[in-house]
């Protein structure tokens, strides 16, 4: 009996002496585990080697980006400019009331690759005997034929609606007087020096909405249609007369 109680104690006492001796073992395992996974969590965190890398990375992509945004954006403004609409100055009085000296505007260079001008348009051109471009409306196109004659204008034998010109008609027939005040032959149209009063194909009748104070069709002829710039379709400064142009 005495044999088996000691046996028992001593087996456990066995066990209980193992198990207090292993801890100083364990505890250095967990630690250096700990320490492991300290140094391994360094490699990837924010403060360690790696972190600035990825925020240089990170910056150099950004920066590119931003790169390749601004070089299609210049490549957009380029392509509009040059090729869709492009911007233009009224120089002179030969478009008032409607377009004002000084005032910029909005070409839109495209509409004729599309189609013809029409009539009541208003297009800008060259005009290479005077090194610059003009700005008047288109009055008759391919086989009109074109007459002038004092405030009224006919177009294939009946008179021509000008809306865009009703208040500045009135106004100068209140004070009895004409809006196309004679100037001479160059006034009227044909004339001697343009007989022909027959748009020719390819070619557009066109006049300054300002008829006594205008160099157009009435005496630098017809103008090509391949000579046109385009059509004018925005007015944009001054900031007050911003408006659509209407035709």
């Amino acid at each position: 009996m005495e044999q088996h109680r000691s046996d028992k104690p001593n087996e456990f006492a066995d066990q209980g002496t193992n198990a207090v001796a292993n801890e100083p073992a364990i505890r250095d395992q967990q630690i250096e585990g700990s320490q492991d996974v300290q140094a391994n969590g360094s490699d990837s965190g924010a403060s360690g080697p790696t972190g600035p890398r990825k925020r240089k990375s990170r910056a150099g992509n950004e920066l590119t980006e931003w790169i390749k945004a601004l070089a299609i954006a210049g490549l957009l403004v380029f392509v509009i400019r040059f090729f869709l609409v492009s911007p233009f100055i009224v120089d002179g009085p030969s478009m008032q009331p409607n377009f004002l000296n000084r005032e910029r505007i909005i070409v839109n260079k495209i509409i004729y690759d599309i189609r013809s001008p029409k009539r009541g348009e208003v297009i800008v051109f060259h005009v290479p005997d005077e090194g610059r471009d003009f700005i008047k409306r288109v009055i008759g196109v391919p086989g009109d034929t074109v007459k002038v004659d004092g405030d009224t204008v006919y177009i294939n034998g009946q008179p021509l609606a000008e809306n865009y010109l009703k208040e500045a008609y009135e106004k100068a027939h209140a004070e009895g007087t004409l809006y196309n005040r004679n100037d001479g032959d160059r006034a009227n149209f044909p004339n001697n020096e343009f007989p022909d009063g027959v748009v020719p194909e390819g070619s557009v009748f066109v006049m300054g909405d300002n008829r006594s104070n205008s160099e157009d069709s009435r005496m630098i002829g017809y103008i090509s249609t391949d000579r046109i710039v385009g059509r004018a379709d925005l007015i944009f400064w001054p900031i007050k007369e911003f408006k659509l142009v209407s035709h």
